[in-house]
Formats: C-alpha cells, structure tokens, sequence
C-alpha cells in the first residue's frame, strides 16, 4: 500500500493517479466547491499525504464538472463569524494554501491548476498557491471579496502582487473586477488558456513533461525560485550556487550527463 491509498473515503475531493501524477479533484458541485472547514481538513490531509508519496511526481488540481474551479469561500460559514473566529478561518486558509505552495515544492512536486470555471475569492487565492495555472477558456478569476466588506484573506492579498505586480493587483482587489481568461493570461495571471474540452489533457502534457524530467532537477528549481523570491539577488544567487553544487554531487546528474552523451534517455533514481 502506498500513501495514496489512504485517500479513497474523502467527501469533499476526489483523487487518482496516474503513474507519477496525482490529479485532485474538488467535488462540492452543489455549491461550485466552495472551500468549507471540511474541504481544507482534506487538501492539509491529501497534500501532506502526497508530499511523502515515492512514487509522486507532479500535482493536477481541478473541479468537478464544467462550472467551476472553486466560486469561493463557504459565505453562509462565513456569515457567522466575529474578530476572533474571523482571524482563525483567515489563518486556516493561509496556513492549508501555504502548505500546498511550499510543502511540494520542497518535496519537489509542483502543482498545476487547471481552472476549469470560476476561481473566485478562496478558489482564485487556491489557484494562486499553486506552482502553474492553466485555465480553460471558459475561465473566470477574480478576488471581489471587497463586495462583502472583507479582503482576501487566504494569501490572496499577497500572492496576487508578488504574481501580477501591486498596480495591477490593487486594480483587481479594489474594484472587485472578474476577469475573463484572455485578460488573466494578458496580467500574468495563468500562464495558458487552452479550450475547455482540452484542459485536463493539457495539464496531463505538462505534468508529464515534468514527470519526465530529473526530480532532483525539478525539486532544484522549485527551491532555487522559492528561496531566492524577494531577497536582493546577491543572496538569491547564493542560493542558487549551493543547489547547483549540491546536484552536481548526485547520481543522478552523472546519470544525465552520461545518458545525454550516449543520446539515450535517462533513468533516474532521485538520488
């Protein structure tokens, strides 16, 4: 048994595998998968389950059906709160994103978004923690959460700057504006837009291209972006130095290197 296996009772997602690539599906259709207590008790339990995982190589996350990638937060849950247990859901919601955007990365395993309808609010601030955004045509993102007298608070607030830059993120935050996919592609938001009935066989391209690649290599630069993002450059090169040294000590660079030279394709063993 793997630790995929352990996955199969969850209520609010739904999880295959495919060889090295694990495809999570969000599957609240009745309320276009608004992200509840529930659904962020099972991405913590499936993205550290995956984290750990030998024989995982890359993440597709998307939503059930052909409406929605996730319209949001619960609002009816949201309606109850107060200072105190405001704070609590905001810090829930950071510390599930956060765990998907950095805990794969540095287990080496990017997650691509493929955003099958709206991703608004919390479904937008979900897309955002993850590593590629590949959106349907069909697509529609935003962060209007100023509508309801709140902000983003699941890391949309930063994450969107830091993506898009701090003009065009205010333009979007402040105005509550839904942008279709061309203009998200255009703003730097997603970084595809295919048609609809093509987008999981596109994120499955991508994500097998990334299977097919050193999983040192792909881990190296997961961390190489992570640690050196917003730090002066002389430190982000530092960085960056170390991890090329590093991999340049590992089996799995002189397999490359020899496989390359042989014009054969290499075998790796992540070591």
């Amino acid at each position: 048994m793997t630790p995929f296996d352990t996955l199969a009772t969850l209520e609010t997602l739904h999880c295959t595998l495919s060889g090295p690539i694990a495809t999570i599906t969000l599957n609240r259709p009745e309320v276009l998968h608004a992200l509840n207590a529930k659904m962020f008790d099972e991405l913590e339990h499936v993205f550290t389950t995956l984290a750990i995982d030998p024989t995982l190589r890359v993440v597709i996350l998307t939503g059930s059906g052909d409406r929605a990638f996730a319209a949001g937060a619960d609002i009816r849950a949201l309606a109850d709160t107060d200072a105190h247990s405001g704070l609590a859901v905001s810090q829930r919601g950071q510390h599930v994103f956060s765990l998907i955007e950095s805990l794969l990365e540095r287990a080496g395993k990017p997650v691509i978004a493929a955003i099958n309808g709206v991703a608004l609010g919390g479904g937008c601030e979900l897309a955002l923690a993850c590593t590629l955004r590949i959106a349907s045509d069909k697509a529609r993102l935003g962060l209007p959460e100023v509508k309801l007298g709140l902000i983003p608070g699941y890391g949309g607030s930063q994450r969107l700057p830091r993506l898009i830059g701090p003009g065009p993120a205010l333009r979007l935050m402040l105005t509550a504006q839904i942008v279709d996919a061309t203009e998200a592609f255009r703003l730097g938001l997603v970084d595809e837009v295919v048609p609809a009935p093509d987008l999981l066989t596109r994120a499955q391209a991508i994500a097998q291209t990334i299977a097919s690649m050193s999983p040192l290599g792909v881990g190296g630069v997961l961390e190489a972006v992570h640690r050196g993002t917003g730090h002066p450059l002389v430190y982000a090169l530092e960085a960056e130095a170390e991890i090329f040294g590093r991999l340049c000590g590992t089996a799995d660079k002189q397999e490359g290197l020899t496989a390359f030279l042989a014009k054969r394709a290499p075998t790796w063993q992540g070591h």
